[in-house]
């Protein structure tokens, strides 16, 4: 993600309206985020679909790790045998 230029990223709810072809372009084309406000205050965030996809696809991949830990302080955890065992039991049940 690019670092927000308040000069250029940040407009008003009006302006953006006014102008949204031309933010949508270039949200898309220079993949930065684009701030829109209401009364002064923020309001939305548009994000080009690549940035969207980058950062579903890092939260994501948190929540994996942070259930993985949680997992891991309960006890929950598996040997790599066990490991291997379960993925060959959820292999033959696809082939299913």
């Amino acid at each position: 993600m690019n670092s927000i230029s308040v000069s250029n990223d940040i407009v008003p709810v009006g302006q953006f309206k006014a102008g949204l072809a031309t933010y949508l372009k270039e949200v898309q084309s220079k993949r930065n985020s684009l701030i829109i406000t209401q009364n002064g205050k923020p309001a939305g965030v548009l994000v080009s679909p690549a940035e969207f996809d980058e950062l579903r696809q890092t939260k994501l991949f948190i929540d994996s790790i942070s259930r993985g830990l949680a997992d891991s302080e309960k006890g929950e955890i598996l040997t790599t045998a066990q490991l291997r065992k379960e993925l060959q039991k959820n292999r033959v049940a696809k082939e299913r």
